[in-house]
């Protein structure tokens, strides 16, 4: 018989998922000026364990908070807080729900830091609005103990798994992409040394934090950009992947100049909708293709909506968990409608009265704030509004972030 939605899921490092639904990573931006977690945190994923995922994906925790991905990212690095995080992890433990801390750098594609931004190679910011600097090979090993660290302190503060963000265009995945890598030392040139730091990382995260700790990667399917990580590369490094160890490979796509992770065709514009089930999900072709290739469960985010798609997607054997994002941040409680019946079908950006492409992410920023706090979700939406409110928020934000390297 193959998998319903509602069947758990047993991980090889012995973990069991009470259903096949996990709630995708997305940057809450709620933390403190100094990048420490708050109540809010505990209040939103409290919400989200509740409405019934078997799985919580938290937003990129980063290792260095000199380079985050924005101001009110939490960062792990000996910035304190551990009682606030541990008090996040427990409430994503509620209802028998596991919750994993998605780790990260941004690399070149940092939101904010008091510091010039760095990658593997210097070359132009996404955006071509100044240059990066390229790390050492010294920098370089202190990112894997930061990693590691981060990882350690996730397990010690209780959140029952850890997620490398190996994908959309940060630090690891332009260490693995021939367009940013352009290194000639022992991390650049071939496949095997840029997909050195993504491997060693794993490894070690995998020693440190124990042989029954899930430990996660996500990767993107191809850069999507002329030049960048292939399909077949992809493939390579996910067979080295399941031989480290990992217990759950989630697939993605895309960076910050090709932002196919959040279903927008390259122009910018948001994707036309899919016509056949089976291409509801982003990225599902390339995870029917992976599948004799790899020895781990498989997660797909990005695209699903109907129930039907989701549950034809794991009679193929495509794969074995379906990540949901987006539609989370309009009611936390919409996965436990979807599995008991419900419902049939999540809310989509489609459906949002004059969608504005440009917009839509700020929008859902907006409403990420409002089920921490629990404010109402918008519904009557004015799409300059959004926009203006949310770079008002992660402005006073930027404005008090650098305030603490100058204090």
């Amino acid at each position: 018989m193959p998998p319903a939605l509602t069947d758990p899921l047993t991980l090889p490092c012995g973990a069991v998922l009470k259903n096949r639904i996990v709630k995708g990573a997305m940057t809450e931006g709620i933390g403190t000026p100094d990048n420490r977690a708050t109540a809010d945190h505990a209040a939103l994923y409290g919400r989200w364990a509740r409405g019934g995922a078997g799985l919580l994906l938290t937003g990129n925790v980063q290792i260095d908070r000199r380079f985050v991905e924005r101001p009110g990212n939490v960062a792990i690095d000996d910035n304190g807080g551990l009682e606030l995080l541990a008090a996040y992890a427990a409430a994503g433990r509620e209802n028998g729900t596991h919750i994993w801390m998605q780790i990260n750098h941004p690399g070149r594609q940092a939101g904010a830091s008091p510091e010039t931004f760095v990658a593997p190679s210097a070359m132009p910011l996404v955006g071509g609005t100044g240059m990066c600097r390229a790390l050492s090979v010294a920098e370089i090993h202190d990112i894997q103990r930061r990693f590691v660290h981060v990882a350690v302190t996730a397990r010690e503060t209780g959140f029952t798994g850890a997620q490398v963000h190996a994908a959309h265009g940060y630090l690891l995945s332009q260490f693995l992409s021939p367009l940013t890598n352009q290194r000639d030392d022992d991390w650049g040139g071939s496949l095997e040394n840029r997909a050195r730091l993504l491997l060693d990382i794993v490894t070690a995260i995998r020693t440190a934090t124990g042989p029954d700790f899930p430990v996660s990667v996500k990767l993107n399917s191809a850069d999507f950009q002329k030049g960048g990580l292939t399909e077949e590369e992809s493939v390579q490094i996910v067979h080295w992947l399941c031989a480290a160890g990992i217990d759950l490979l989630e697939i993605s796509g895309g960076s910050y100049e090709s932002q196919v992770m959040v279903g927008r065709e390259q122009d910018g514009t948001l994707r036309k909708k899919a016509s056949t089930l089976a291409r509801e999900a982003y990225f599902l072709d390339f995870a029917a293709r992976l599948r004799p290739h790899v020895s781990v469960p498989l997660a797909v985010t990005g695209g699903f909506r109907s129930r039907a798609a989701m549950t034809q997607a794991l009679e193929t054997g495509a794969l074995d968990a379906i990540g949901i994002a987006r539609p989370l941040c309009l009611d936390a409680g919409l996965i436990d409608d979807l599995l008991d019946g419900r419902i049939d079908r999540l809310p989509s950006p489609d459906d949002l009265p004059g969608t504005e492409a440009q917009a839509t992410i700020a929008y859902y920023f907006n409403q990420i704030r409002h089920l921490a706090t629990g404010d109402p979700i918008e519904t009557d939406i004015d799409w300059q509004a959004q926009l203006d409110a949310h770079s008002a928020y992660d402005a006073a934000l930027t404005e008090r972030y650098l305030a603490t390297f100058a204090s």
